[in-house]
């Protein structure tokens, strides 16, 4: 068989792989696309007053509500910039409802808050202690105290002493730190006195806190807000109720 003239078959594997080479560079981008650690939001700057904190947290949960979400301070850099030290410019005292996390409700990041978390925003010294490490060691100049709707802690206790019975183990003692929150529920009544008696532990939590003997001078200078609020599980908005700064 004659094949004088035909191409050998090795020449032909190496023009269709040059070939091939060809024109999958002809459709690979020519733009240089950001890559995915550039989209990352740049680290944003700490706010260094309770007014600034404050709105920080507020436009947080704005995005949070609207589901326009930007998960700063999230990423391996900040995860190595914070790794030595922290300056966490604000400290949450939240309940410890799985539905109620304050990272994520304020959309903050890795080394934004302190964040301590009790049964009904309980309090006692261990838990004011932990509140008081942020202000007096780091300068944070804002504490939340947020409580929310439908709070079970809250409900239990409500029974508990609504009909003088003992809650099992030690939720006893988050009924018995609820007590005057109860007490003021009770005066003022209302159509969901649960409702009524959560809101009114923020406020005595907040108020305990604002006169506390280490906080309270930060406060009198403006260097420090305890602010009390309230997330509402329905809209995912969160109310501040008392306490925030001019």
């Amino acid at each position: 068989m004659d094949t004088a003239g035909r191409p050998d078959r090795r020449t032909l594997l190496a023009g269709g792989l040059a070939g091939a080479t060809i024109m999958l560079a002809s459709c690979s981008p020519t733009s240089t696309e950001p890559t995915a650690k550039s989209l990352s939001p740049q680290p944003q700057a700490r706010p260094t007053s309770p007014p600034t904190a404050l709105a920080r947290l507020v436009e947080g949960n704005k995005r949070w509500v609207s589901g326009d979400l930007r998960h700063p301070d999230r990423d391996p850099d900040r995860r190595q910039f914070v790794a030595q030290e922290q300056e966490p410019f604000g400290a949450i005292l939240s309940c410890i409802d799985s539905r109620v996390p304050p990272e994520l409700l304020f959309d903050t990041g890795l080394g934004d808050l302190y964040v301590m978390r009790t049964g009904g925003t309980a309090v006692d010294s261990i838990v004011t202690g932990s509140v008081e490490y942020g202000p007096m060691t780091s300068g944070t100049p804002l504490v939340v105290v947020l409580g929310h709707q439908r709070c079970g802690a809250v409900k239990a206790a409500y029974g508990a002493l609504q009909d003088g019975k003992r809650l099992p183990g030690n939720l006893q003692a988050i009924a018995r730190a609820l007590r005057p929150a109860y007490r003021q529920a009770v005066r003022e009544g209302g159509a969901d006195p649960v409702e009524t008696m959560a809101r009114a532990q923020v406020r005595l939590t907040a108020k305990e806190l604002r006169s506390n003997h280490d906080l309270a001078p930060l406060v009198a200078k403006g260097a420090l807000a305890v602010v009390g609020a309230y997330y509402s599980l329905d809209t995912g908005k969160v109310e501040v109720l008392d306490g925030a700064p001019s």
